[in-house]
C-alpha cells in the first residue's frame, strides 16, 4: 500500500499493510543536540522523514509552507504552493531588542514575545496589538478576508491537478486554521477570557470572522473536486486541568462554526477531522464529536495521564485518536520504550490509531532512545512490512 491508501484504511478501520508510522517532528534544539550525538548534519526538521524511515503526514497538511516542508527534489515542492486561511498580509517579524540569551520578537501575528535564543519551545507574551474592537477591526479584521489573492498558490491550475488525482501515493490534508486558539493568542489568555464575559458580542465577532474567512477559502478550493484526506484544525484551548474556554461558552461560540465547517466537508467527502490541542481535553471531547471534529491529535499524555487506550474504552471507535506515546518515556530507559510500545499494540491493531510522541520530541530524549523507539514501533506496530529505510540503513 502507499501512504494515502494507508492513512485512509486506517482511519476508516480498513485491512491494512501495516499502521502508519510517523512523527509529530522535534523542537529545534533536540537535533542540535543530536547532531553531537551522531545525527548527520544533513537531517532537519523539514527532511527528517526520509532519515528516519517514516511515513508523511504533517508534511501533508496544505498550508502558506507545505513547499517548505519537502525535500527539494520531492516534485510535491513544485505544486503546492500552499492555501492560507490566516491573516493576510501577515506582520512584518522583527527583532525588537537582543537580550543577550533572548530577544523581544514582533512576531508575524503582530504579538510581541521574549524568546530565549536555546530551548526556546514557547516564547513569553510581552505585549498584544490586539486589545480593543478598534485594534480589532484595524489590524486584524482587514487582514481575513478570504477573497485576497494572496491566500492561493499562483500555480492554480498545477495544484488542482494535484488535488484531483485518483493515482496520487502521498495524501493531503485541508487546513482548518483556529476558532479560539488564534484569538487567544493575538489578545493574550487573561484578555480573551475577559472579553468573553464583558463583551461577548464582540468575542463572536471575532470567531465568526474567522470562521468566515476559513470557510470561504476551503469552499473555493473543494469546488475544484480535489480529493482530500482530512482537516486538521489548531487550538490548544486545555491546560493540565482542562479548558480555558468553559464547555458552556465552548458550546456557544464554537461549536456552531466547527459545525460548519465539518457540514462543509462531509458534503465533499472529508470525513476525518482532527484537532490538535494540548492538555487535558476531557471535557470538550465530546463537544467536539457532536461538531463534527472526529479526531484527536495529538493526545497529549501530560501529568494529567490522559490514556489513549482509555479514551477507546469511552468513545468507542468514534473518536479516531492520533499520538498518545508519552514523550516523557523516551526518555526514560529502553525496556520502558518498548514496554509502552508494546502497550499500545492492541489499539494499533485496531486501527482508528495512528501512534507518535505525544508531542514534538523534547531535547532530553537520547538519539539512541529514539533510534530504539523506532526500531520497536517498526518491529511491533508495522510489522516490518513495506518500510523505508531507517537512517540510510536498511
Amino acid at each position: 500500500m502507499n501512504e494515502r491508501q494507508r492513512f485512509v484504511a486506517t482511519m476508516h478501520y480498513q485491512e491494512r499493510d501495516r499502521s502508519p508510522i510517523c512523527d509529530f517532528s522535534f523542537w529545534g534544539e533536540t537535533l542540535e543536540l543530536w547532531y553531537e550525538q551522531g545525527l548527520p548534519r544533513s537531517v532537519d526538521r523539514f527532511n527528517s522523514d526520509d532519515y528516519f524511515g517514516m511515513d508523511g503526514l504533517m508534511g501533508y497538511v496544505l498550508t502558506k509552507e507545505s513547499s517548505a516542508l519537502t525535500a527539494p527534489a520531492d516534485p510535491r515542492r513544485t505544486v503546492i504552493d500552499g492555501v492560507w486561511v490566516g491573516l493576510v498580509p501577515e506582520f512584518e517579524p522583527i527583532v525588537l531588542e537582543d537580550c543577550g540569551d533572548a530577544e523581544v520578537i514582533q512576531q508575524i501575528d503582530g504579538v510581541r514575545v521574549l524568546k530565549k535564543k536555546f530551548m526556546s519551545s514557547i516564547p513569553t507574551h510581552q505585549s498584544h496589538l490586539l486589545v480593543d474592537r478598534e485594534s480589532w477591526r484595524k489590524h486584524y479584521k482587514p487582514r481575513l478576508d478570504p477573497d485576497d489573492p494572496r491566500r492561493y498558490p499562483g500555480n492554480w491550475d498545477e495544484c488542482v491537478n494535484l488535488w484531483c488525482d485518483a493515482e496520487r501515493e502521498f495524501p493531503i490534508f485541508l487546513f482548518g486554521g483556529s476558532f479560539y486558539g488564534w484569538i487567544r493568542n493575538w489578545m493574550g489568555l487573561e484578555a480573551v477570557s475577559l472579553a468573553v464575559y464583558d463583551d461577548p458580542a464582540w468575542f463572536e465577532e471575532m470567531v465568526t470572522t474567522i470562521a468566515d474567512c476559513v470557510i470561504g477559502v476551503l469552499t473555493r478550493v473543494l469546488e475544484t473536486g480535489g480529493r482530500f484526506e482530512a482537516c486538521s484544525l489548531w487550538e490548544d484551548m486545555c491546560f493540565n486541568r482542562g479548558p480555558l474556554l468553559g464547555p458552556e461558552h465552548f458550546k456557544r461560540f464554537l461549536v456552531p462554526h466547527y459545525r460548519r465547517l465539518t457540514d462543509l466537508l462531509h458534503r465533499h467527502g472529508v470525513d476525518v477531522v482532527w484537532v490538535d490541542c494540548d492538555g487535558k481535553i476531557d471535557q470538550l471531547v465530546p463537544l467536539w464529536l457532536d461538531a463534527g471534529v472526529n479526531c484527536m491529535f495529538p493526545i497529549e499524555v501530560g501529568t494529567w495521564g490522559a490514556d489513549s487506550v482509555q479514551y477507546r474504552k469511552e468513545y468507542g471507535r468514534d473518536l479516531l485518536i492520533i499520538g498518545g506515546f508519552n514523550k516523557r518515556i523516551l526518555a526514560k530507559g529502553k525496556d520502558d520504550i518498548e514496554a509502552e510500545v508494546r502497550r499500545l499494540a492492541p489499539l494499533v491493531e485496531d486501527g482508528g490509531f495512528i501512534g507518535l510522541c505525544d508531542h514534538r520530541v523534547p531535547p532530553d530524549v537520547p538519539l539512541d532512545n529514539y533510534m530504539h523507539y523506532l526500531r520497536c514501533v517498526r518491529d511491533v506496530w508495522g510489522h516490518s512490512v513495506n518500510l523505508k529505510p531507517l537512517g540510510g540503513t536498511k
